[in-house]
């Protein structure tokens, strides 16, 4: 049996005292970084208006591939949906809208809104425009199905902003809940025409074709971005919000025909 010195005891509970205390830091990072707790790595929630749906799957896989530690998970609706997500307390770390009056009436919800991108209208008609249809006059004609965003929906309220300023009468065969059941119902033949964004009818080229709206008759969108004051990963919703204005994600917004902020 061998004993230890003295000094070489102390030295030794010294050491010993080290590795534990160097183990239990470790074990202090790993569980930072299961719970997100870290900006380093997260798994953010990010609500986004339908209009989105295809350029955000590209900047996502853009932004992870750039950001290792962090996985997107979009949820795409209506911007006035998302908005009574928030107001519910549903569980999100960034929210984009389609409109400022939307973003606006959520100042309690959330951090500073910064606008990303901008968006104009167009008439979507179906592939070969087979009622002829030119411009918005041609909207008012009763034998012309014509649907419509429902006015709560930021598309549907740029919609009847339009008509109106022309003193366009159009009574829609329905209303939608966002931009994307509008061009479906036109893509399925379920109606003549409907008013969407430019960027969702050049989603459906063969299915659909897209009539141009003058600008001094058109509204343009905006689209501002934010993170939510409830997110348990407010460093990493920052730095994706941040993203959003740099030079590769404006990129990829221009290249899906949204345009600059």
């Amino acid at each position: 049996m061998s004993l230890l010195r003295p000094g070489r005891r102390v030295a030794a509970v010294f050491t010993a005292a080290a590795l534990f205390g160097s183990l239990a830091a470790c074990g202090d990072d790993a569980n930072t970084e299961q719970t997100g707790g870290s900006s380093d790595t997260a798994n953010l929630t990010v609500l986004a208006a339908s209009s989105l749906t295809d350029v955000f799957k590209s900047a996502g896989a853009a932004y992870e591939k750039e950001h290792p530690g962090t996985k997107l998970t979009f949820s795409f609706a209506g911007s006035q949906e998302l908005a009574a997500q928030v107001r519910q307390g549903a569980p999100a770390d960034v929210l984009v809208t389609a409109d400022t009056q939307t973003m606006n009436g959520l100042k309690a919800d959330i951090g500073t809104p910064t606008v990303i991108a901008k968006n104009r209208l167009v008439i979507a008609v179906g592939a070969g425009n087979p009622n002829k249809i030119a411009g918005l006059e041609d909207l008012a004609d009763s034998k012309t199905k014509v649907v419509l965003a429902a006015p709560e929906v930021p598309v549907g309220r740029y919609s009847r902003q339009v008509l109106a300023d022309r003193n366009i009468t159009v009574k829609p065969v329905s209303e939608e809940p966002n931009v994307r059941a509008v061009l479906s119902k036109v893509e399925l033949g379920e109606a003549d025409a409907g008013m969407v964004y430019k960027t969702d009818a050049a989603t459906a080229p063969d299915k659909t074709d897209a009539i141009t709206i003058p600008d001094d008759q058109n509204a343009i969108a905006s689209y501002p971005a934010a993170t939510l004051k409830e997110s348990q990963h407010s460093a990493a919703a920052t730095a994706f919000v941040k993203w959003l204005s740099s030079p590769q994600a404006q990129k990829i917004l221009r290249t899906a025909g949204f345009e600059k902020p």
